[in-house]
This record gives C-alpha cells, structure tokens and sequence, in this order.
C-alpha cells in the first residue's frame, strides 16, 4: 500500500506538470496566434517577400518637330539584402573598387537591418556586368531607367535635368515635373531561402508613366543660335551671353540658349552658376536697345514726327548735375536720324517732352518691370522705377537705358510688339503635352498680354528701326536682300560701390527680319566683351548669321502654312481676348 500510494504521489506530480506545461502550450499558442497574429505574419512575409517601388517611365521631351532632346534607357539599379551577405568586409572592398563609393558608405548600408537596401541606382552595362561576374550572395538587380539627353550640351538651360529619383530639377524638367514624373507602382516579389528574388509576384500595382512634351524649340534653329553664340563668347572672351529667337506672332521661343553652358549628361563637372538661364534669370541694364520705348512713346502720343529736328549739343548736354555724352558729336539730327545714331540727347530732348510718367508707362505696357509668364523657372520680372523715385537726372537715364534693369525675354517680347503690329504675347516653350500614345492631353496656344501701341505706330518705328540697320549703328546686322529692323545698345555696368565702371559693359543687339514681313524677333545679349564693347560690333554680327541661316532653314523645310506669318491670327486672338473681358 505504501508503495502504491508512493506511485500515485509521483502520478500526480507527473501529470500536474504535463498538465502545466499543457496550459503553457496553449496558453502560447493562444498569444500567438490572437496577439502575436500580425507581427508573425509580417514576419514571414519578409523572409518571402520583398516590397519593391515600380518606377514609371518619365515623359520624353521632343523638339517641336519631334526629334527627341530628353529620353530614358533601361538600366540596371544594384541591391543588396544585408542578412545574407557572408563576408561583408571583402564584399565593402569589391564593391568600392568598382563603383566608386566610399567604403565607410557601403559598410553602413551593408550592415543594416533591412530586408532591402539600395547600393547604387542606375550603373553604366560595364559596372552591372562587373558586380554580376563576381556572383556575389545577398546583391540583386533591378531595372530602371536613366534620363538621358541625346544632344549633350544643346537646349540645356531649357531642358534642365532630372535627379536619380526622377525628380525635375531645372529647366522644364523642373517646370513641367507633375507632367512628366508619372506615378509609381509597386510590386511585392517572392525570394527563396536564399533571399534571391524571383520573377514571381504576389501582388503589382502597374505605374503611370509620364506624359510627354512637345517644345516650340526646333532643334536646328536652336544648334545655329549656339554655334554662333559661341563663337562670339570665345572671340570676346565674355563674362556670358544670351541669345532668343521668338516667333513675334505666337510667342512661340524658337531658341534659347546662354554661356557658360553645361552638358546634360554630365551633371558632375558643373557648378550653379552654368546652370542659371541667364536669358530669364539675369536683369542687366540695357542702354540703347530701351530706346525704343521712348521712341513708341512719342509716336504714339503724337509729341513728335519722324522729321521733327533736335539739336544734339555737338555731344555734350546738362541735365541737372549731370553732363550726358554721345558716343560721337552730333549737331542737327531729325527724329528718325536720333534713333539711327542711337544719340542719348537727341532721345533724352524727346523724353523731357513726353515726361516721366509717359516714359514709365510705355515701359510697363512694353512687359518691362513685370513678369511675362514663361513657362520655365527663374523668370525675373526686372526693375522699372515709377516717376516718384525720378531723381533730377534720371530723365537723362532711363529713356536711354540706364536706371532700369530688364532681362533678354523683355527685350525679345518688345522688339516683337513692333514687328507684330503692337501686340504683347505671352512668351512660352511648351507646345503640347501628349500621352505615351500621342493623345493630346494639354495645348499652350498664343495669348495676347495687352494692345501696346497701334498698328499705324508700330508701323512707323519698324521703319525707323530698319533705318538703324541700313543707315545707323546696326549695319552689320545687314542682310543681302533682306530688310533687317534693328536697335544697337551698349551699357556701362555698375560696380560693387555703386558706381559705373568705364571698363565694364553689356553690348546688346533686339530686331526682327524680313522687317517687312517677320519670321523670327530676336535678341542677343554679351556681357563684358573685350576688347570691342559696342552693340553694333560684338551683337549685329551674330543677329546676322543667326537670321541668314534661320531664315533659309525655314525658307526650305517650313510648310506653305508655316511660312506666312499670320497676322489674322493677332487679330483673332485679340478678338477673343476682348470677348473673355
């Protein structure tokens, strides 16, 4: 009997403890399963699957003829899966031999916790073949694409670029992002034991490409405009320069272009400065070119005629504490010749007849101290002081240029006014925008900003601009058999202490051709020129070759629609815009 109840005692004990352990088991099982549910869950479907963003493809950019200028290339991005690297040092070593990288950068990335980290995103054929011979456990690929810009160098400050997330930058890159960046997707990808990725999905969410842009740049009109540019930045030896080709009966920009430049394809070797689009970003003052607002002004207002006679003063004129120069003495000049001559008295005798507020105005319905509305970043709107702030001598500055800052869109747009019969128009650089498909999705069309002066006006001063060509400071913008319809200008920079500097100048050249019937308005500026500085001599040289081969590109490949400026088509749009008010 003792030893039986002995026997029971150590039953009992035996089956109190299966039954504990029982209790816990389940007890376990309960916890994991309604508490621990979610985490578990996750758990595994990390060591089998992996989350992978789809990137979608960004919209190409054309040129208005459709020649591609932005595109994309499939390549291959490297990963890594952390947890699965066996020897990480030897690994860290590989690795920043051949890509590059710093070895305390990769170290850090391979020692995460993760079960996916990007290395290194879009490799060059040669890196990604390199990576995959060593057949390295724990490192994968992924494709994407990479921006790429087939022309390198042309259209840069336009185009702008894209970051490695596919993120625009500058230009209209930057401008038009929400258009061309597209949607992403995502993907969830099973992997093996091994963490390897396998072409097997759970579950993918497709990604929206990025719709297309269509520019009004042509790609040809735009490598003559730099050719040439260039040649005037390097023989001047030139701080910078810009250059603009508009469409004066659109708005249309037709080339754009500024140097220093940059190529697109290698964002490495520049810096912020080259970058900058100087033709919209940089106000400067524009001396002589500005002359013709003051000269729109008397002719509209009805304060002087073309033959009306002012005496230049042999070069020298006080104005208050100020004696004014010409750049050569002039004694009798009639109004037409004064803006021939490019006199600063024979235009600053004009503007004390029409005062300041008349000066000021005409400057602001001209688009100057204003945005015009571009479609790319960076645009400034310039700087036109109101009659209040006239000091005593500023009736012998601004009228001629000087005391105002303006940028090359300004200029381009006003010389436009007068070559489309006194029209203000919306610059912009985008045509269209289209699926991948070529559905149209959104068209930019010509938009009158305001009636600036009168058809019978605009008239009057395109034929004194074409006497600056073919009698005055502009001769070497002269045509064969072309009539050109030009302004020189030619200003003193100002220094550091606020003063003008005697050594320093912006040389500038705004006019149209054929004056009498425009294809192209144009202008090109040059900052600090040497050793020559005038308008005449660094920028009509360029405006010619520009325009000559311009002219006889669109003369050859121009459709008969094309190649008829349609005036009717300002009427129209004024029409409509009458209407809309």
């Amino acid at each position: 009997m003792v030893y039986y109840s002995g026997y029971l005692r150590r039953a009992g004990i035996v089956f109190l403890g299966l039954f504990i352990f029982w209790l816990i088991l389940v007890g376990r099982i309960f916890y994991l399963q309604f508490f621990n549910f979610f985490f578990l869950k996750e758990f595994a479907s990390r060591q089998h699957q992996v989350h992978i963003e789809l990137s979608p493809r960004r919209g190409n950019i054309y040129d208005a003829r459709l020649r591609p200028q932005a595109i994309n290339l499939n390549v291959d991005s490297l990963y890594a899966v952390p947890s699965q690297i066996e020897d990480r040092e030897k690994v860290v070593k590989q690795l920043s031999s051949i890509l590059s990288l710093d070895t305390d950068y990769l170290r850090e990335k391979l020692s995460r916790k993760k079960a996916f980290v990007w290395i290194a995103r879009r490799l060059s054929d040669q890196k990604a073949k390199e990576i995959s011979d060593l057949k390295i456990k724990g490192l994968g690929f992924i494709k994407e694409t990479k921006r790429v810009y087939p022309n390198g160098y042309l259209c840069s400050h336009i185009l702008g670029f894209a970051n490695i997330d596919n993120v625009g930058i500058e230009g209209v890159e930057l401008f038009y992002d929400n258009y061309l960046k597209g949607k992403p997707g995502f993907g969830l990808f099973l992997r093996d034991a091994r963490g390897k990725i396998l072409d097997l999905w759970e579950k993918v969410v497709l990604p929206q490409n990025g719709f297309d842009l269509v520019l009004t740049i042509d790609e040809v009109i735009q490598y003559i405009a730099e050719k040439q540019l260039d040649i005037v930045f390097k023989v001047f030896r030139a701080k910078a320069a810009s250059i603009i080709i508009m469409d004066p009966f659109t708005g249309e920009i037709l080339a754009m272009a500024n140097r220093p430049t940059f190529n697109l394809n290698d964002l490495k070797k520049i810096n912020s400065e080259n970058m900058r689009n100087r033709a919209i970003a940089d106000m400067f003052e524009p001396g002589s070119s500005f002359k013709i607002v003051t000269a729109a002004a008397a002719l509209e207002e009805g304060k002087v005629n073309e033959n009306d006679k002012f005496f230049c003063e042999n070069g020298m004129y006080r104005v208050a504490n100020h004696i004014l120069h010409d750049h050569q003495p002039h004694g009798w000049l009639t109004f037409k010749e004064v803006i021939e001559q490019s006199s600063n008295i024979g235009v600053t005798k004009v503007a004390q007849i029409l005062g300041p507020a008349i000066i000021f105005r005409y400057a602001k319905l001209f688009g100057f101290g204003s945005i015009l509305g571009i479609d790319l970043p960076g645009e400034v709107k310039g700087k036109v002081k109101p009659p209040h702030q006239w000091s005593k001598t500023s009736i012998g500055a601004i009228p001629i240029g000087h005391e105002i800052g303006v940028n090359a869109l300004q200029l381009v747009s006003a010389i436009s006014v007068v070559a489309n019969g006194g029209f203000l128009l919306r610059p912009y650089i985008v045509k269209e925008i289209r699926d991948e498909y070529g559905v149209q999705i959104k068209e930019n069309r010509p938009q009158v900003i305001r009636k600036v002066i009168t058809p019978q006006t605009a008239f009057r001063l395109k034929e004194i601009l074409t006497g600056v060509v073919e009698n005055g400071t502009g001769k070497l913008a002269k045509i064969e058999d072309i009539r050109v319809a030009g302004k020189t200008g030619t200003a003193q920079k100002i220094g550091e202490d606020g003063r003008y500097v005697h050594n320093r100048f912006v040389a500038s050249f705004v006019g149209f051709a054929p004056a009498d019937h425009p294809r192209i308005a144009m202008c090109v500026i040059v900052d600090e020129p040497h050793p020559y500085y005038f308008g005449g001599v660094v920028c009509a040289p360029v405006f010619k070759k520009v325009a000559e081969e311009v002219l006889n590109y669109l003369e050859t490949y121009s459709s008969p629609k094309e190649d008829k400026p349609i005036k009717e088509n300002i009427e129209r749009l004024v029409s409509t815009k009458n209407e809309s008010e």
